[in-house]
C-alpha cells in the first residue's frame, strides 16, 4: 500500500500548505516577514492592476474625446438652420505650454444640440469651462488667459465632456459666427469617424514598453517572495528535524510563500483603491484620468490574481533547488559551487536571436509584435542573471581594504543574492529605459516635424494666419496688432492663390493674387501713387519676365459674386509693373497686388497672413499676441518662427510611456526600502553583537553603504551595456540609425540617485536595530 505522507496527494498537499500558513502567522518574526513580504508583493500587484486598467483607459479617454470632436466630412453637417443646429469653430489656444481644448458655439435653433458634459449653449459674452480651467483662471497665473476669453464664466463641463480630469478645455457663447467661415453648422456632436490604424512604429514602440515596464516589476514580486529565506531555511531545518521529510519541507515553505502572496493580493487592492481614488487629481506627462476610468480588463485581472500566488510559491520552490535541508542545519550548495556562466548567456542571446532578423521589418509592413517582446524580455533577463555571477566573480578577488570594506566584502560573498535581488528591478528598469530612449530619439525624428515659416529671425518671429478672411477683417486685426504691447513691427494682408485660366499657365498653374489698402500695397511694394481701383504686376529688384507673374488679361477663375459658380477674371490691361520690397520672409513679393473695389475676397480662398516682429526681451510677448488674436477672431492660428509638430500618435504613445516609467520608478523606490528592511531584520542580531564586541556604528553604516553601492555600481553599468545593446537592436528593426550613445548616462544617474536615496532612508533604522535589544530571540 502506498504511504500517504509519500504519495503527494491533494491532502498532503492541503495539510502541508496550511501548515506553512500557520508558521507564517506565528511569531513576532514571521508574522513580520509575511507582512513585509505582502507589502512588497503588493507594491509589484498594484502596478500590475493599474497596466491591467490601461486599455479601458485609452478606450474610454479616446470615447470621450470622440465625443466632443467635430471635423470636415461628418455626416451630421448640415446646409440650412434649424430648431436644433448649432454653429461651431475651433478656438484652441495655447499658454505657455498648456494647451487649451476650445470651441466657440452659436444657437441657431430653440433647442440646439450641446457638446457632451453641458446642459446648453452659452450665450454671447458668456463661457463654460473646465473644473481645472476655473481653478487656472481663479490663479494670479491665469490672468491673461482670463483677458484673453473675455466672458463671463456661467458654467463648468462635466467629466463626460472631458478627456480628463486636468483637461483644459471651454466653450465660449459667439453670435457672429457664419456657415462655411470657419464655421460648421451641426445638429449632435461626435466624431463617427473610424479610427485609422496605428502606425506600426509607434504600435513596436508601445509593445517594446510594455515589456519593459513589466519585466521590473516581476522581477520584484520574485524578490519579495524570497524575503527572510535565511530564518525560513533554519525553521524548515528544525521541522526535518522531528520527522519531516524534504518534499514536505518544501511544501511548507511553499504555504508560507502562499500566505504572503494572498496577504500581498490584499494589499494590492487596498493599494490599487487608494491610487484609484487619488488618480483625479495626479498628471503625468500632461496625462490624466478618471478614477471611473481605472478599471482592469477581466482577463487581465485574472491573471494577475491567479498568476502572482503561482509566481511566488514557484519562486520560493526554485530558491530551495540549491539549498540541502538537513535535521541538524542548512547547507547552501550555492556557497561551495559558483555560479556557472554559460546557461545565464542562453536567454540574451536567444534574445538578440530573435530580433537581429526583424532588422528593417518595420519599413515593409511592420514586425511581429509577440517576436519582439519575446527578444525583448530574453535580452533584459540577462541583466538579472549575470548580475549575480558578476558580483561573486568581483567579490571573490577583493582583499585588504578598510574594516566597513571588509565587512561588506565578506556580507556580499557570503549571501551576494540577497543583494543582487535587491537591486536587480532597478538595473532592468534602467536597461529598459535605456533602450526606450534610444528607440524614441530614433523614432521621434520619423513622427516629428519642424516647421519653419521661413521668417528671417531679425524682422519676424510670429505668424498669424486667418482663412476666408476679407479685407476689413484682415485690416482691424493688422491695427490690433500693431497696438499689442511687445509687438514692434507688423506685416498683414490677404492673399489668395486663384488658378490661371489659358495655355500660358505656371508651373504650378497659380499666381499669387494680394487684395488690401494702398497702405498694405506699399508694404508689398514701390508703388508710388496709389488710388482706389488700381492694380499692380509686383517683380523683385532687377527681374524682367517671370513665371510667377501672368502677363496683363490673363484670366483668374475666381468664383461669381454670388458664390455659386465659378468665373473667370481678367488682370487689368492698366496694371502698372513695379518693384516689390524685401519681405520678412527674406523673398521680395512676386504676383498681382488688387486695390479692394477690383476684386472682392469673397470672390477667392484668401487668407489673411501677418508677420510680426515681436520685444525678445518681454517674455510675454507671444502671449499678448495670441490674446488679441483671439479676441479679434478666436479661430485664428498663431505660429512661432520656429515649433515643432509631432504626431498625435506619437505624442500619446509617449506619455503613456513615461507616465507608465515614472510609476514603475516610485513603485521601485518602495519596494526598495522594503526590501532593505527585510534585510536589516534579517541581520539584526548581527548587527548587534558587532556593536556589543565594540564595532562603531559608523564603520556598520558605512559598511551597509558599501554592501549597496557595489551591487548598484555593477548593475548599472551591465544595465549600461545591455540598454545600449537593446536600443541599437530595437533601431534596426525601424531602420534607423543611432542619434545619440551617450542617453545611458541621465538613466544610469536616476537609478544610481534613486538607490541612494533608499540607502539614507534606511540608516534610521539601521542605527536602532544596532541597540542590545537586538540581542533577544524568539
Amino acid at each position: 500500500m502506498t504511504d500517504p505522507q509519500r504519495s503527494g496527494g491533494t491532502r498532503v498537499w492541503a495539510r502541508d500548505l496550511a501548515m506553512g500558513a500557520r508558521f507564517a502567522l506565528t511569531g513576532r518574526q514571521s508574522v513580520a516577514r509575511t507582512v513585509l513580504t505582502g507589502l512588497g508583493v503588493g507594491l509589484g500587484v498594484v502596478m500590475l492592476l493599474l497596466a491591467a486598467s490601461v486599455p479601458h483607459m485609452i478606450d474610454e479617454r479616446q470615447a470621450r474625446t470622440d465625443a466632443r470632436e467635430l471635423g470636415p466630412g461628418q455626416d451630421h453637417q448640415l446646409k440650412a438652420p434649424s430648431d436644433t443646429s448649432v454653429l461651431t469653430g475651433d478656438a484652441n489656444t495655447d499658454y505657455h505650454g498648456m494647451e487649451l481644448y476650445g470651441r466657440t458655439l452659436q444657437a441657431e435653433g430653440r433647442h440646439p444640440a450641446t457638446p457632451p458634459g453641458m446642459d446648453r449653449v452659452p450665450k454671447p459674452g458668456e463661457v463654460v469651462v473646465s473644473p481645472r480651467l476655473q481653478e487656472l483662471l481663479d490663479s494670479d497665473e491665469g490672468r491673461e488667459v482670463a483677458r484673453r476669453l473675455d466672458a463671463r464664466v456661467v458654467g463648468t463641463i462635466a467629466p463626460e465632456g472631458l478627456s480628463g480630469p486636468a483637461d483644459l478645455a471651454f466653450y465660449l457663447g459667439s453670435d457672429d459666427l457664419k456657415a462655411g467661415h470657419a464655421a460648421m453648422r451641426v445638429d449632435a456632436f461626435g466624431n463617427t469617424r473610424e479610427r485609422q490604424a496605428m502606425e506600426p512604429v509607434v504600435v513596436l514602440l508601445g509593445v517594446v514598453a510594455c515589456a519593459v515596464l513589466a519585466m521590473p516589476i516581476a522581477v520584484l514580486i520574485g524578490a519579495a517572495a524570497r524575503f527572510g529565506g535565511e530564518r525560513r531555511d533554519r525553521r524548515l531545518a528544525a521541522l526535518r528535524l522531528i520527522g519531516a521529510d524534504t518534499a514536505m519541507a518544501r511544501r511548507i515553505a511553499a504555504g508560507e510563500s502562499l500566505v504572503g502572496a494572498l496577504l500581498g493580493l490584499a494589499f494590492g487592492g487596498a493599494f490599487f483603491v487608494l491610487a484609484r481614488e487619488l488618480a483625479a487629481g495626479i498628471e503625468l506627462f500632461k496625462l490624466s484620468v478618471f478614477p471611473s476610468d481605472i478599471v482592469p480588463s477581466p482577463g487581465l485581472g485574472a491573471l494577475v490574481l491567479l498568476g502572482v500566488p503561482a509566481v511566488a510559491v514557484a519562486v520560493t520552490l526554485f530558491a530551495l533547488r540549491g539549498v540541502t535541508i538537513e535535521p541538524l542545519g542548512v547547507v547552501r550548495e550555492s556557497e561551495t559551487r559558483p555560479r556557472r556562466l554559460w546557461w545565464r548567456l542562453v536567454a540574451p542571446a536567444v534574445g538578440m536571436l530573435l530580433l537581429l532578423p526583424l532588422a528593417d521589418s518595420v519599413e515593409e509592413g511592420g514586425a511581429n509584435e509577440f517576436q519582439v517582446a519575446s527578444g525583448v524580455v530574453l535580452l533584459l533577463s540577462g541583466v538579472a542573471l549575470l548580475l549575480p555571477w558578476l558580483v561573486e566573480r568581483l567579490m571573490a578577488r577583493m582583499r585588504g581594504g578598510s574594516l566597513s570594506w571588509q565587512l561588506a566584502v565578506r556580507r556580499l560573498q557570503l549571501s551576494s543574492g540577497t543583494a543582487t535581488r535587491a537591486v536587480s528591478g532597478i538595473t532592468i528598469a534602467v536597461a529598459g529605459a535605456i533602450a526606450l530612449q534610444m528607440l524614441f530619439a530614433g523614432v521621434q525624428a520619423e513622427s516629428t516635424r519642424t516647421v519653419d515659416n521661413g521668417l528671417n529671425s531679425d524682422e519676424a518671429q510670429v505668424q498669424v494666419t486667418a482663412y476666408k478672411s476679407s479685407v476689413t477683417a484682415g485690416e482691424t486685426m493688422t491695427r490690433s496688432l500693431r497696438n499689442t504691447e511687445g509687438v514692434r513691427k507688423t506685416t498683414g494682408y490677404v492673399e489668395a492663390y486663384p488658378e490661371v485660366v489659358g495655355p500660358d499657365k505656371p508651373e504650378d498653374g497659380m499666381v499669387s493674387v494680394v487684395v488690401g489698402s494702398c497702405a498694405t500695397l506699399r508694404e508689398m511694394a514701390k508703388i508710388g501713387s496709389c488710388h482706389e481701383g488700381q492694380s499692380f504686376l509686383a517683380r523683385g529688384p532687377g527681374k524682367g519676365k517671370s513665371d510667377l507673374v501672368p502677363p496683363r488679361g490673363t484670366g483668374l477663375k475666381v468664383k461669381k459674386p454670388s458664390g455659386k459658380g465659378t468665373a473667370t477674371w481678367k488682370i487689368p490691361r492698366s496694371a502698372r509693373d513695379v518693384t516689390s520690397t524685401r519681405q520678412v520672409w527674406g523673398d521680395p513679393y512676386e504676383g498681382v497686388l488688387l486695390t479692394p473695389s477690383l476684386m472682392k475676397t469673397e470672390q477667392l480662398d484668401s487668407v489673411y497672413v501677418a508677420w510680426l516682429d515681436t520685444d525678445r526681451q518681454n517674455p510675454e510677448a507671444l502671449e499678448n499676441v495670441r490674446t488679441t488674436v483671439f479676441r479679434n477672431d478666436p479661430g485664428v492660428s498663431v505660429m512661432p518662427m520656429r515649433q515643432t509638430e509631432v504626431s498625435s500618435e506619437f505624442t500619446g504613445v509617449g506619455r503613456a510611456v513615461f507616465a507608465g516609467a515614472t510609476g514603475v520608478m516610485l513603485l521601485i523606490g518602495a519596494s526598495m526600502i522594503v526590501s532593505m528592511m527585510e534585510q536589516l531584520r534579517e541581520r539584526r542580531r548581527q548587527l548587534a553583537v558587532l556593536v556589543a564586541f565594540g564595532t562603531r556604528r559608523t564603520t556598520l553604516g558605512a559598511s551597509v553603504l558599501w554592501q549597496s553601492a557595489v551591487p548598484v555600481v555593477l548593475g548599472l553599468a551591465l544595465a549600461s551595456v545591455f540598454g545600449l545593446g537593446l536600443g541599437w537592436t530595437l533601431l534596426r528593426v525601424i531602420g534607423r540609425p543611432v542619434s545619440d550613445w551617450t542617453v545611458f548616462l541621465p538613466m544610469a544617474g536616476v537609478g544610481a540617485g534613486l538607490i541612494a536615496l533608499v540607502t539614507l532612508l534606511s540608516m534610521p533604522p539601521l542605527w536602532r536595530m544596532m541597540r542590545p535589544e537586538g540581542l533577544r530571540t524568539e
